[in-house]
Formats: C-alpha cells, structure tokens, sequence
C-alpha cells in the first residue's frame, strides 16, 4: 500500500464530489436568479427596477452558489480527513 497517495477510489470520490458541488451551486444560483426575474415579471417593474432586481438577483445567487461550493466541498475534506 502506498503511503501518502490516493487510491484509484479516493480520486474517482473526489471527482465526484467536485462536480456534484458545481452542479449544485449552478442550481441554487439559478433558482435564486429566476425568483428575482420571476418578481420582475410578476411587479411587472421595468427600466430602472428592473435592471436593479435582475443585478441583486444575479449578485444574490452568485454569492449563494459560491458558497454552496465552498460548503460542499469543505465539508468532503473533512470526512475525507476523518475517514468517513
């Protein structure tokens, strides 16, 4: 066994864990755009209301998104540290 290096297991786990944390983050922040556009919609805002509830929209699911990453994966690196 080689100490210090991750198996074939480790590596396809981590894989794994990667992506489903972006596609994950991808999602939240996409949701969380399409209730600012769906309030836009609903308000019937335009000009700009519009620009500014799409830009804190845009702002607010990146930021949710970012941190469903970081979280995810944070989180991976620590049962991967444990051992779970």
């Amino acid at each position: 066994m080689d100490m210090g290096r991750e198996s074939r297991w480790e590596k396809d786990a981590m894989t794994v864990e990667i992506v489903f944390a972006l596609v994950t983050a991808a999602v939240l922040a996409g949701v969380i755009f399409a209730a600012a556009w769906c309030l836009v919609l609903a308000l019937g805002l335009s000009g700009s209301a519009e620009k500014s509830v799409l830009v804190a929209g845009a702002l607010l699911g990146g930021a949710a998104g970012l941190w469903r990453l970081v979280r995810v994966l944070l989180r991976f690196d620590g049962q991967r540290r444990t051992g779970h």
